[in-house]
């Protein structure tokens, strides 16, 4: 199982802050592929993913009892 935590406009269109998934052993593309297709208008071309607290490269294996972070692109001024 892997835990996932949304941000921002994700938190808004996913209705949750964090989820457990029943997955382990996938690649960061796999997850964010997941996630557009679980969750349509997710953007995963445009998400970051952090991997136990670290930028994860979308070919990173995610395994079981990570945690998962799913960064949307951030804007200022």
């Amino acid at each position: 199982m892997i835990k996932v935590n949304y941000f921002a406009r994700l938190r808004e269109l996913t209705g949750k802050s964090n989820e457990t998934l029943e997955k382990d052993n996938i690649t960061v593309q796999d997850l964010l592929d997941w996630a557009e297709e679980t969750y349509p208008g997710f953007g995963k071309d445009t998400i970051h993913v952090a991997v136990n607290e670290e930028y994860a490269l979308k070919e990173d294996v995610i395994q079981s009892g990570d945690i998962c972070a799913f960064i949307p692109p951030v804007s200022g001024g």
